[in-house]
């Protein structure tokens, strides 16, 4: 296979296209309308189901309808479309059943804007509908990566019979790079033996989220929570810079650690001995790398496009054992490499401290610089 250049959204639906996507519903919503006006266009080509929505609401619930035939399904929206699609995400994952979401994240609050930010990471990762269920999610840093994790996010969708996410800011859905489109996958042909087949006189099969028997919600609940164990064990990835020699180490998912790694290479040329942590699966968390990290090296800078919501995953890790510092820009402002580096240098050359939160000591650096 050869590179093209392609645009993010329009890379992530055509790989999912040759990942076997046999359905498709959703509604658009600046920075994703690419990916669902690219399937507009070929999904009928090659005779499978598109369907634009009234609403993002309608989209989930069309998507929660053909999940339980057992097809590979997804649907796409962006921050605020997200928000809207919750409750039916908390249905899917209350029935056990595998879909991918495609989350192209958005300023926000509210309408917010359409450049791109992190502020979905509590969202996706913590949030995701009512009821105690987690979703695995995909945080790609470039075109490429988001296309290997889409064909990745099928698999483990079916692997798990869970909700896979990829989050990914406005920018990697936005920008064109050179990319290689895996081949085409054939159609399954077998049909899970969980799904609804509609067969007259078939075997019966129920698939519902509705538990009134207490006990029988609890075990349903303890199944999830024991796959989601299942997936912690298994499905954990990142990807580490510059890490074997490492005194302090930066630390951010996607578009923020994409800026970061040229950071931490400007500041490796000038002779701090920095590497990079870029969890690529934001949940499950690479929680033991980062432990093995803070038994060796002297703190860490976290960098994201939001106010700092991955930065209470790791001092959870940390849990106060090494400095922690944070970095961050919100609202659709992308941070700089150069912003990046002069936090870096602080990090290494300053004293640094267990006390208080690094929110707060960013806030006010920040507050210096606009106001």
């Amino acid at each position: 296979m050869t590179k093209q250049l392609i645009k993010g959204n329009t890379a992530v639906a055509e790989a999912a296209l040759r990942a076997g996507l046999e359905a498709y519903f959703g509604y658009p919503i600046t920075p994703q309308t690419e990916l669902l006006e690219h399937l507009s266009a070929r999904m009928p080509e090659l005779g499978r189901p598109f369907v634009q929505a009234e609403s993002e609401l309608g989209a989930i619930n069309m998507v929660y309808g053909a999940a339980c035939t057992g097809k590979r399904v997804m649907t796409s929206s962006s921050s605020p479309g997200v928000s809207l699609m919750m409750e039916g995400l908390s249905y899917i994952a209350g029935t056990e059943l595998p879909v991918v979401l495609v989350d192209v994240v958005r300023g926000g609050p509210g309408l917010g804007n359409i450049a791109p930010a992190q502020g979905d990471y509590n969202q996706i990762v913590h949030g995701g509908g009512h009821g105690d269920y987690r979703m695995i999610v995909l945080a790609p840093a470039s075109v490429q990566e988001a296309v290997d994790l889409t064909a990745l996010a099928f698999d483990l969708t079916e692997k798990y019979r869970t909700i896979t996410t990829i989050m990914m800011d406005g920018s990697i859905g936005q920008m064109m790079e050179p990319a290689e489109l895996p081949p085409f996958q054939p159609l399954k042909e077998e049909v899970p033996d969980w799904a609804v087949r509609g067969a007259k006189n078939g075997e019966k099969h129920q698939l519902t989220s509705i538990n009134l028997d207490a006990p029988a919600q609890e075990v349903m609940n303890l199944r999830l929570m024991n796959r989601w164990q299942e997936i912690e064990a298994n499905e954990v990835r990142w990807k580490g810079y510059y890490l074997d020699d490492a005194e302090f180490v930066v630390i951010g998912f996607g578009t923020a650690g994409r800026i970061s790694l040229s950071a931490v290479r400007a500041a490796r040329e000038q002779g701090i001995k920095v590497g990079l942590l870029r969890p690529i699966t934001v949940a499950p968390f690479p929680t033991e790398i980062l432990n093995e990290l803070t038994e060796k090296v002297e703190g860490f800078l976290v960098v994201e496009m939001n106010a700092g919501q991955m930065l209470e995953d790791i001092r959870l890790v940390v849990r106060g054992r090494k400095p922690v510092e944070f970095f961050g820009r919100m609202g659709g402002v992308v941070p700089f490499p150069d912003e990046v580096l002069t936090e870096i240098k602080r990090l290494a050359t300053e004293p640094q401290t267990t006390e208080g939160h690094p929110r707060d000591r960013w806030l006010a650096r920040l507050r210096e610089t606009i106001g």
